[in-house]
């Protein structure tokens, strides 16, 4: 079966057939860089991690997108707060971001455009837009794009426009003809920092001194690194509208070409069966999260979840995670893995591929682990174990050393479980069970459990 991905813009399931056979162009709207990223971030980034990385095992070639807005609102008020320059606050924001989602094994996107370094790409959009007559320029000195003008609005998010005149009941923002309408460049406010601002007359164009409005960016830096017309288009739920909608007005509007073949939408993230949202106060950090759990946990717990799934965020959700990924580790320690080239026609990897190949079926994909993790067991296969290691690898799991994961975040050193291990073999030797015991539920209440089997005894802790 070929790969199959469920396309939002059709609402169904297509085939991948990239328009370059054999290079797959995938764009994913990525961070607004003012604050540290969140696991609903995360699980955005965790999601297009999976897609590429399958993509690459599918034997794609894959330029892979994700910008970085870093000029909105809300950095320009936080580099006020903090007093400090637009581009001081973003760098700090970028290197904190990458740093964050390293940890989890999220791989770096092909391309990292930042917004800011591409200003006259979205200038010279814009004078298309208004040469075509789908923008123009508003008494306040913004330019608006006229979304009445622009057939088939609506026809991502599923939305018409006789839905949307519910806001003609709202008075029409100032400079705006239509309540429908959006902003593409904004005129700049005499109190905004010098930081915020562009001289279009100095880069060729007659719309005054401002900045792009947010969605203006994604169609101009998707453009020039991809081409007017690609694979898949890609980001959380919450910018299916309006701002994936107000890109494909945008792009489709100057090109008269389709933006995207596929558009692809990874589903919210909620906590405690509420949905995160930092008004209500219920949103995580991903540090926050890393500092209670191991960053491989977190990534086993974003996986599981299929990725246009809603993903139910708590430490009882977690905890299972690092459990179920333990039990994927145990099955290799002691086993000496073979390095293995995936045999894609042994019955593991065909019942792994079948599920990744169904729209990224990553819970399905995680049994097949599960049950040659099983296998592993029971056989103490190298090649088995190998193939475990290898077929994890496609969705960025099981590479760590199995002692190292199993052992991680002991209370004490090495040396002295081994001393309170060997003190316990002299007890059992000497048949002085109750000390024996003792000492085991001595280094239980340390958060350390004891294995023992023909060959010995072993250890790891618990979460």
């Amino acid at each position: 079966m070929s790969l199959r991905i469920y396309n939002t813009l059709s609402r169904v399931t297509e085939p991948l057939s990239p328009i370059d056979p054999g290079h797959v162009r995938m764009y994913v709207c990525g961070m607004t860089i003012y604050d540290l990223c969140h696991i609903g971030h995360a699980r955005m980034m965790m999601a297009f991690d999976v897609v590429q990385r399958w993509l690459k095992c599918s034997g794609y070639q894959v330029t892979y997108v994700r910008n970085i807005t870093d000029i909105d609102d809300k950095i320009i008020k936080r580099a006020v707060e903090r007093g400090v320059t637009i581009r001081a606050l973003t760098d700090e924001m970028i290197l904190a971001m990458h740093s964050d989602v390293a940890k989890l094994g999220i791989e770096p996107p092909t391309i990292e455009p930042r917004a800011t370094d591409y200003v006259l790409d979205m200038l010279g959009l814009i004078g298309q837009l208004e040469a075509k007559g789908l923008a123009y320029k508003a008494s306040n000195g913004d330019v608006n794009f006229a979304v009445r003008k622009f057939q088939g609005y609506g026809k991502l998010s599923g939305k018409s426009l006789d839905d949307l005149r519910a806001g003609e009941r709202v008075a029409v923002q100032e400079g705006k003809d239509d309540p429908l309408d959006f902003v593409l460049w904004k005129s700049a406010k005499p109190t905004e920092p010098v930081d915020a601002k562009w001289d279009s007359k100095a880069l060729g164009f007659d719309y005054g001194v401002g900045r792009p409005g947010w969605h203006i960016e994604c169609s101009a830096m998707s453009c020039k690194t991809l081409g007017e017309t690609f694979d898949i288009h890609g980001g959380g739920a919450d910018l299916q509208f309006p701002h994936h909608e107000n890109e494909i007005a945008q792009s489709e509007g100057a090109s008269g070409k389709p933006l995207a073949n596929l558009w692809v939408h990874n589903g919210f993230v909620r906590v405690d069966n509420e949905k995160m949202s930092k008004s209500l106060g219920n949103f995580f950090t991903i540090r926050e999260v890393l500092a209670k759990y191991a960053p491989e946990t977190v990534r086993f717990f974003l996986v599981r979840t299929h990725y246009r799934s809603a993903l139910n965020y708590s430490d009882v959700h977690l905890d299972d995670a690092h459990n179920a990924l333990k039990r994927l580790y145990t099955a290799l320690e002691g086993v000496q893995s073979e390095t293995v080239a995936i045999d894609w026609d042994e019955p593991f990897a065909v019942r792994f591929k079948a599920a990744m190949d169904d729209d990224f079926g990553t819970p399905e994909a995680v049994a097949v682990l599960f049950d040659l993790a099983t296998e592993v067991n029971r056989t103490h296969d190298p090649k088995l174990a190998g193939l475990l290691r290898a077929l994890g690898a496609c969705i960025g799991l099981l590479q760590d050393n199995p002692k190292h994961f199993l052992q991680a975040g002991a209370s004490l050193d090495d040396q002295a479980i081994e001393s309170k291990i060997a003190q316990r073999a002299q007890a059992k030797a000497s048949k002085n069970f109750a000390l024996a015991d003792q000492i085991r539920q001595e280094l239980l209440s340390q958060g350390i459990v004891l294995k023992d089997s023909a060959s010995g005894t072993t250890w790891e802790t618990v979460q």
